[in-house]
């Protein structure tokens, strides 16, 4: 008998080992296999081509605003977006649901959130790549012949938009930063360069040189290339050499918009804002009651300088139609919270990593919210 129980003991003994050594296996396998999860997605863009939103007094081609007004997406923006649509749609299928998901009462949000300017080129911009990302599916479909359905875009006043309409004027302290840096040595000596380049200007656009101001050079910048893309003919005087001068000159009064003197200062005034509502979605997002997935907005060039300025990863060029800045928010296998950011500049190619100074890529959402604190204002109002 006492042998009897000295066996059935080690049977249970051995049982016991047996489930607990089960239960490490099944730890240790959780561990090994357990991936890192893809938790939330902001993600500016800045909109397609579009007609030009005046014409210099010379320009033989100002019927096109007849014919198309200004400031509209053309054909070819619509292609852009669409594509940039599509591209969104593939990189995130397995992140978002196939369909598009309508506001659901129980929480109030949808899977994304959407916000323009309220300019028709960035709010059809919008819409077009929201057509890309979601095409009608099954239930979905109101019409076989037309694969869209309509989708929500949030817009506010341009009067009123303290978030995406940079550089926000109507700031005091900032347009006293920028008086200061239009005034540096350092700016001073590269516009010199210039001087020259903006007599040939005036001579042959009809504006008067004092007109020849940081937004009207944007603008004309856009005028031409807009004329070029769309196979317009351009003036004589304005050959590729030109044109490209004319690049550069709008990436020198684009970063001393928001860079070149206090930089820091004039991010917590402009691009910072736009970065702290951003990181606010991150952090929000890290909550188990958060449902929403995507935060989406479609702004301006001046818009991703910005805030690619307060982030100091700008890379100094002028970022093309349909350019796009991605935040995406991971929790990693820990448990931890990380951020990876990807710039697309290239539509034929895959958005290239962006990594924060003074953090590794994959950056811990703490450390990532500690870095940019510098830029990120409590009291905009008060502070300009």
């Amino acid at each position: 008998k006492a042998t009897l129980r000295m066996r059935a003991r080690q049977l249970v003994c051995g049982i016991w080992s047996l489930c607990f050594m089960f239960c490490l296996f099944c730890i240790f396998l959780h561990q090994t296999t357990a991936k890192r999860k893809l938790k939330f997605v902001s993600i500016v863009f800045r909109h397609g081509d579009h007609t030009p939103q005046e014409f210099f007094p010379t320009d033989k081609h100002k019927e096109v605003a007849k014919q198309r007004g200004y400031g509209q997406l053309t054909k070819l923006g619509i292609q852009q977006q669409y594509e940039l649509g599509q591209y969104m749609r593939r990189r995130y299928s397995y992140f978002l649901s196939v369909a598009y998901k309508q506001c659901e009462a129980s929480t109030g949000r949808e899977d994304i959130y959407v916000q323009s300017t309220d300019c028709d080129h960035t709010l059809m911009s919008a819409q077009a790549s929201l057509a890309g990302l979601y095409p009608p599916t099954q239930g979905q479909i109101w019409n076989s012949r037309i694969l869209w359905q309509p989708i929500p875009v949030h817009t506010v006043p341009l009067s009123h938009d303290n978030l995406l309409y940079l550089p926000f004027s109507h700031c005091p302290k900032y347009n006293k930063l920028l008086r200061e840096t239009f005034a540096t040595r350092d700016f001073q000596r590269q516009l010199k360069q210039y001087r020259p380049f903006l007599k040939f200007l005036a001579t042959h656009t009809g504006y008067p040189l004092k007109k020849l101001n940081t937004e009207r050079i944007w603008k004309l910048s856009d005028t031409l290339q807009y004329e070029d893309i769309n196979n317009y003919t351009l003036p004589v005087w304005a050959t590729h050499g030109v044109r490209m001068k004319l690049i550069k000159l709008s990436e020198l009064l684009l970063q001393a918009e928001f860079g070149f003197h206090k930089q820091i200062q004039k991010s917590r005034l402009q691009g910072g804002i736009l970065l702290k509502t951003i990181l606010k979605h991150l952090s929000d997002a890290r909550k188990p009651s958060h449902h929403q997935k995507m935060v989406m907005f479609s702004a301006h060039a001046s818009t991703i300088v910005a805030l690619q300025m307060a982030l100091n990863v700008f890379n100094g060029k002028l970022p093309p139609y349909s350019a796009c800045h991605f935040f995406e928010l991971y929790q990693e296998k820990n448990g931890q919270y990380t951020v990876e950011m990807y710039y697309q500049n290239n539509s034929l190619r895959d958005p290239h990593p962006l990594t924060l100074p003074g953090c590794r890529f994959r950056c811990p959402l703490e450390r990532f919210t500690q870095l940019v604190s510098p830029v990120l204002v409590h009291h905009w109002t008060g502070e300009c």
